[in-house]
Parts: structure tokens; sequence; C-alpha cells
């Protein structure tokens, strides 16, 4: 077996000196009878794999390798092979990560390169700071002078500089989902062997794994040369070498824990070793920073602070003015004011008269017995009237618009000699109890109008504190604006939402487009592909998570994203998948249509 210094350059020796120790201490342990066994377990204690600092996230698309098959091989007894699970697991982090910092930069300069001529002149000279904009005027006014064609020549240096950049991670993007989708494709495919033969399986499984990392470094180097990378940094200058495995015993002999921790080992160089070259070329054709592209506008801002400030400074304590005081006990005094006269008396005036209509509650009850003993003192003079004039008892349950009828008719045949009737017949009683049925006609009407009154008056309180409701409604709906203005797919508003159902139309097409490419016997195209689409499972997995959980979902909705990822299942199943998981799940159903 090789040292574990092999392939390593002079400048990594240092990082490397326990590592070489480990490797003595392993090989003295192993060396010794079996009577020195507490010794071994000892050594187990103080093995630890040298692997850098691992960059985990919340959440990730599952690795494809039950832990069932791992736990049931022969290497359980020394965790070989849960350390091959987190060494998978790592590798499918650190790609995951940089293809999507990878996609955020190519969507920038992708949008770029759809604007106009005018935007791309505006990019090169405004959005990359202060020297771009200096180097770039006094190259357009050298050329303007010399050549007399500088605008179409800084057009054309602006598509050429997007494009470029748009070629580059293009490129990285297919060399990094090409291996994604090549280290998903042999785990898929090992799964199978471990549980048979697993003593066997593992030393194939990781002797394909640097057959994976030769490619993506073969990959790599024909990017650099297409593309002639040029970096500050002598040691980048090419891209990386990976390590090769230590040359392991394939015919299927047990493992002993030091060989399984000198591949792990190696694999966490290879790791590393990319993940700087990856950011370092990322690094190169990344867009400018928020701080750059908008200098122009953070300048202008400070200018205006500055201003201000003398401003300030000039109307301040310092300079001998007191007129920033008055304006200070101004705006308190409208403050309080505004409070008062909008929040405050109308809030009391409402509580007050809540509170003064329930103290009142008995006076308005005293107000309807009145009322009440004038119907009833008119229903009694009514009924003594209708049966004097019937010469009959009448019913109880006689209404009084009966016997009004009787009076009424009375009165009419009284009026025919009125001043006869008045004195000897029955006109003046008939007069006093129209009298009392408009007294008790007045009483209800005013009994109704004070009720009216008191409403009114709660309505008026209500309308005095409106522009303080307006302000507090105005300013609940700015802080729900900023609290939804999250637009990435794992957010809560309606932006998020439809990322989230936009991912699966791209999971679709990369579906299909994959199918299509192995149709055509492309095999590269296809790798890339598939890669594409774990890439865009790994981002539907992460941002619907929480939202399943939420609702109960998960489990069936995180067993349908690790079916789409399954590379031998049919296409025409995963379209069914896709149609299912857009269809049923709550977190990606569309967004309720505004009224």
């Amino acid at each position: 077996m090789e040292s574990p210094e092999a392939g390593v350059g002079s400048k990594d020796f240092r990082a490397l000196i326990p590592l070489y120790s480990n490797h003595v201490w392993n090989r003295l342990v192993a060396s010794l009878p079996s009577d020195f066994s507490f010794l071994a377990k000892i050594s187990q204690l103080f093995r630890r794999p040298a692997r850098p600092q691992r960059r985990r996230r919340t959440s990730f698309l599952p690795v494809p390798l039950p832990s069932d098959s791992l736990d049931s091989s022969g290497y359980s007894s020394l965790k070989g092979t849960s350390r091959i699970y987190n060494a998978l697991e790592d590798v499918m982090v650190l790609i995951y990560s940089n293809m999507h910092e990878i996609q955020k930069n190519l969507h920038f300069w992708e949008s770029r390169a759809e604007g106009s001529n005018s935007q791309k002149i505006y990019f090169m000279l405004f959005e990359r700071g202060p020297w771009a904009f200096v180097d770039g005027t006094v190259k357009l006014v050298k050329d303007s002078v010399v050549q007399g064609s500088s605008i179409q020549q800084l057009c054309s240096s602006a598509s050429s500089h997007i494009s470029q950049r748009i070629a580059m991670l293009n490129g990285l993007r297919f060399s990094l989902a090409t291996f994604l989708a090549q280290v998903y494709i042999e785990v898929d495919r090992s799964c199978e062997e471990f549980a048979t033969n697993s003593e066997k399986s593992v030393p194939l499984f990781l002797a394909s794994m640097t057959e994976l990392f030769q490619n993506l470094e073969t990959s790599l180097g024909n990017l650099r040369t297409l593309y002639q990378i040029n970096f500050p940094n002598e040691s980048l200058q090419n891209p990386p070498e990976f390590e090769k495995l230590p040359e392991v015993n394939q015919d299927g002999s047990h493992w002993i824990g030091s060989e399984i921790d000198d591949v792990i080992n190696t694999i966490y160089r290879n790791l590393h070793k990319l993940d700087s070259y990856l950011a370092a070329v990322v690094t190169r054709y990344k867009k400018p920073r928020r701080f750059t592209r908008y200098w122009i506008h953070y300048s202008c801002g400070a200018v205006g602070i500055a201003a201000c400030s003398m401003w300030l400074i000039k109307h301040s304590r310092v300079m001998g003015s007191s007129d920033i005081d008055n304006w200070i006990c101004e705006a308190r005094n409208s403050t309080v004011c505004f409070f008062n006269d909008h929040v405050e008396q109308p809030l009391l005036s409402i509580r007050d008269e809540l509170f003064e209509t329930f103290r009142r509650r008995h006076k308005g009850v005293m107000e309807l017995e009145e009322v009440q003993l004038t119907s009833n003192s008119l229903h009694r003079m009514l009924l003594a009237f209708s049966e004097q004039t019937k010469g009959q008892k009448l019913p109880d349950n006689a209404s009084d618009q009966e016997m009004l009828e009787i009076v009424m008719a009375r009165y009419e045949k009284e009026l025919t000699h009125p001043i006869q009737n008045l004195l000897n017949g029955e006109l003046a009683r008939a007069l006093l109890i129209q009298v009392q049925k408009l007294k008790l006609d007045i009483e209800t009407a005013m009994l109704e109008l004070n009720q009216i009154l008191r409403a009114n008056e709660i309505n008026f309180a209500i309308l005095a504190a409106l522009p303080a409701f307006f302000l507090s409604f105005l300013l609940l709906a700015v802080i729900r604006a900023w609290l939804k203005q999250d637009t990435r797919a794992e957010g809560r508003g309606r932006a998020a939402r439809i990322q989230r159902r936009l991912l699966i139309v791209d999971i679709e097409k990369q579906i299909m487009q994959y199918q299509i490419y192995l149709d055509q016997g492309s095999v590269s195209d296809a790798e890339c592909m598939y890669g594409l689409m774990l890439y865009s499972l790994d981002r539907l997995y992460c941002a619907v998570e929480g939202h399943a959980k939420a609702t109960g979902e998960w489990q069936w909705l995180r067993q349908d994203i690790i079916d789409l990822a399954k590379p031998r299942l049919q296409t025409a199943y995963k379209l069914k998948v896709t149609s299912r998981i857009e269809r049923i799940y709550d977190c990606l159903l569309p967004s309720p249509k505004r009224q």
C-alpha cells in the first residue's frame, strides 16, 4: 500500500506529518498478535482521519446508499462503511454547494446577455466599480479620438466579457453535473452488491471513485485549456491533480481499518483540492458584488448623508443654533396632538359612550315602561268606548286597530252635528282618545330617535379615530410586505411558491431531455442532464422540507423526490410522479387567486 504522502508535493509535507504517524501506528498495531487486542481498540480511539471542514447544510438530497446494507456488511465492526457513507455525503454537499454558486452567477450573466447594447455598455462602465469606470471612460475617450467608433467597440467588448463568463460557468456546470451523475449512478449500482458481497464490492466501488476523479480532472483540464484561465496563484495555474486511491486488494479479502482510513483521507484531500480550484475559478468569473454594482448609488447616498450631516450640524447646538431643538419640540407637540385628537380621545369617547349606555340601561327601561303605560291606557280607553258604542262586551284579545276603527266610525258620525254632540254626545271622548293615540306615537318616535342618536355618537367617535386606524393598517401592510419579500424557493410568500413550482417544471424538462439524449446515444450529454436534474431535485428537497413537515406531508413528498432521483426508474413513471407532486402536496399547489 502507498504511504499517505504519496502523490503530495513538498509544500503539503507538514500537513501530512500527523497522517504519516497515524499510518505507522496503525501498521504497528495491525502487526501485533491477537493478545494485544486491547491496544488495537485504543488505536481505534486515536485514529482520526484527516478531512477538511465540512460545509454542512441543514438538508440535502440523500445519497442513494441505504444504511441497512451498510450495517449488514462485514465492515460494521470497524465503522468503515459508515465513514464511506459520510464521505459520500460530503462529496454530494460540496458538489451541490458549488453548483448552486455557479448557477446563481450564471443566471446573472445570462440576464445581462439578454439586455440591450445600451444596458451592456452601462454595465461595463457603471456596474464594475469606480476603477473600471475610470478605465472604461479613459479608453472610451481615447478610442473616440483615435478611431471614432468607440461605442461599437465598447459594446463588442461588453458582449465578449459577458459571453466568456457564461461559457466558462456553463463548462464548469457541465463538468460538475457529469461528475455528480456518475457518482450517483455508481452508488446506486453498488447498492445491490453491498448486500451480496460487500467485502469485494467496497474495493471495487472505491476504485471506481478514483476513475471518476480522474475523469473530472481531465474535464477541468480541457476547460482551462479552452478558455485560457490564468490565476495569480501559481499553484492554481493547472487543474487539480487528484490523488489516486492506494492500491487495495480487490480480490475480496478483508480490509483493516487503516486501509479504509487511507482511502477516506485520499477522498477528502481530493475534495479539498477540488473545492479550492472551484473557489478560485468561480471567484474569477462570478458576478460583481452588490456594493460594486451599485457603487454610484452608494456614493450619491454618502454625499447626500454628508450634506445632511453638515446641514444638521449648522442648525445644531454645536454651532450655537437652537433650530433643531425647536423642530424637535414642534414635531413632538404635533405628534402628541395628533395622538390625542385621533387616537386617545376617540377611543375614550367610544369607551365612555359604551359604558354610559350600560349605565343608562335602567333609564332606557323606564322610558320603555312609560310608553307601555301610555299604550295600556289607550287600550283601556278604546275598549271602554267600543263596548259602550256596541252595547256588548268585546273579547280580551281584541286588537287596538279594530277598536280604533270603531272609534273613528263613531267620530265621523258624531261630526255630522258637532256642536250638539260635543255637549251631549261622544265627540269630546273620541277626540281625547285620538289625543292619547297621538301621544303614544310621539313617545314611540322619541324612543327610536334616542336610540339612533346614541348609535351615531359611537359612529362619530369611530370616524374621528379612522386616521389612526389607516396609519396602523398602512404600517402593518408595510411590515407584512417586508416579511414576505423573500423570493427564494424556501420562503413563504407568493413568489416563493411560484419558484417551487418552477423547479418542478425544470425537473420535468430535464427528465425528458435526459431520455432524449439516451435515445440519441449521447452519453455525456445524458449524464450532464441527469446531474442537473439531481441538482434541481436537491433544491426542491431543501425548499419544501420545512413546509411539508408543517403540513404533515414530508414523509410521502420526500419519498417521491428520492424516487425521481433513481437512475433506473422509467421516465414515464417519473413524469407521473412530477404530475402528482404538483397536484397533491399543499406546499406546491398554486397560490390562491387574489380577489
